[in-house]
């Protein structure tokens, strides 16, 4: 029977890659996509390009903490071993300050809150040598976690790239501190960084952007090179057993102490589970 990967936002420049790469390494594949259609498409291909017929797709809506559990519940009543969870979904706002039906700020909602529900979610069916990988940014370096988190991304007005950076840095904190808590179960989790890559979510929506296109897409990297870091730390033997750290360009990146031991991590973790209970969601 093979091993299971369970990858968020497959259908994208970087998700496609990294499915594809998973897919040929002879996994089962679910592929989390926002759309159904768009998925089902971008499965077909794959499963052509790959050999590999064991790929689905199931459909979520990130920004939907209900349609985040309620995909996870369909994972566990299904009861099989999940070997690779890939957080890779990701958004950066172009049209301000979104609140979900949560109470969200959308951004918060698809990079934070998604992946830590999910994977807490899913624990029960991961053991020894699960591997979790979470897609951050280097603009972690940049974030700042204050009481307005998680329903206005950031103090003040709205600006998409520090509450992107926020989220990020969130998500670095969630790592760092469930590898603490599953260091001694043989999961491991870890972050990729996959550097600045040519995708939609560096599109600003600004009437620079042709011309962004032009002069500036050629130089960064294609979704295959942002893809991966991801990749190694999901397959790779080298790094079995390896846990708690960010890597960037397939090497493990060293981060100043104050990213090690956040002094917001443990806060955090405790407002998180306290925003989710009061959904009335099971953690």
């Amino acid at each position: 029977m093979s091993k299971l990967a369970i990858i968020t936002g497959a259908d994208g420049g970087m998700g496609t890659e990294i499915t594809r790469a998973v897919a040929q390494a002879g996994y089962h594949v679910i592929m989390l996509c926002y759309t159904l259609f768009k998925g089902e498409e971008r499965k077909n291909q794959l499963i052509l390009e790959t050999g590999n017929p064991h790929i689905e797709v199931r459909q979520v809506d990130l920004s939907s903490m209900a349609s985040v559990s309620d995909v996870a519940d369909g994972l566990l009543g299904r009861g099989k071993h999940i070997d690779l969870l890939m957080n890779n979904a990701g958004t950066m706002s172009t049209t301000g300050r979104v609140c979900t039906e949560d109470g969200l700020e959308h951004t918060v909602a698809v990079n934070y809150m998604a992946p830590f529900l999910l994977t807490c979610k899913l624990l029960p069916l991961m053991g020894p040598g699960t591997r979790i990988v979470n897609m951050v940014s280097c603009t972690y370096a940049i974030g700042s976690i204050t009481p307005e988190f998680f329903t206005r991304g950031k103090k003040g007005s709205f600006w998409r790239i520090p509450v992107y950076s926020n989220t990020k840095l969130a998500l670095w904190l969630f790592t760092r501190t469930l590898a603490e808590q599953l260091k001694d179960e043989g999961i491991t989790v870890n972050a990729a960084d996959p550097g600045i890559v040519s995708t939609n979510i560096i599109r600003m929506d600004m009437w620079f952007d042709p011309l962004t296109d032009i002069f500036y897409r050629p130089f960064i990297r294609t979704p295959k090179q942002g893809a991966a870091t991801a990749v190694s730390l999901l397959l790779d033997e080298k790094w079995q057993g390896v846990t708690g750290q960010m890597f960037a360009s397939c090497k493990q990146r060293k981060l100043k102490e104050k990213f090690l031991h956040h002094p917001q991590a443990e806060q955090l973790w405790k407002d998180t589970m306290e925003y989710l209970r009061k959904l009335h969601l099971d953690v």
